[in-house]
C-alpha cells in the first residue's frame, strides 16, 4: 500500500532533536486496519520519499496522537531544507 499526503515537520518534546511527521488520521487508519506483522513498539517498517530524498525507516502507533509518528533524521531535513513548522509533501509505501 502506497500513500501521498501533506504533514507538518515538529520537533520531540525533549533535549534530543528529534524531528517528526505525524500521518494524517485517513493514513494512519488505514494502516492500522492492515493485517502485519510489527516490531518493536508496533514499529511498522516503511519507505518514504520527501522531495529528491528516499529512505528506509519505521513508522511508530501513538496513543497520544492516536496516529502514527514518522521521524524525520536530520540528512533529509538538511537535503530538502526542512524546519520546525514547514509542511511537506510525503510520499510513505510500507515495506517489503
Amino acid at each position: 500500500m502506497e500513500w501521498d499526503f501533506e504533514a507538518e515537520v515538529w520537533l520531540w518534546k525533549s533535549d534530543a532533536a528529534w524531528h517528526f511527521l505525524t500521518l494524517p488520521q485517513d493514513v494512519a487508519d488505514e494502516i492500522e486496519d492492515m493485517p502485519m506483522s510489527r516490531g518493536g513498539f508496533g514499529s511498522i517498517r516503511v519507505e518514504v520519499t520527501i522531495g529528491s530524498s528516499t529512505w528506509g525507516t519505521s513508522i511508530f502507533p501513538s496513543k497520544e496522537m492516536s496516529s502514527f509518528l514518522l521521524p524525520l533524521k536530520k540528512p533529509v531535513r538538511v537535503a530538502e531544507g526542512l524546519g520546525v513548522g514547514d509542511l511537506c509533501h510525503v510520499h510513505l509505501r510500507i515495506a517489503d
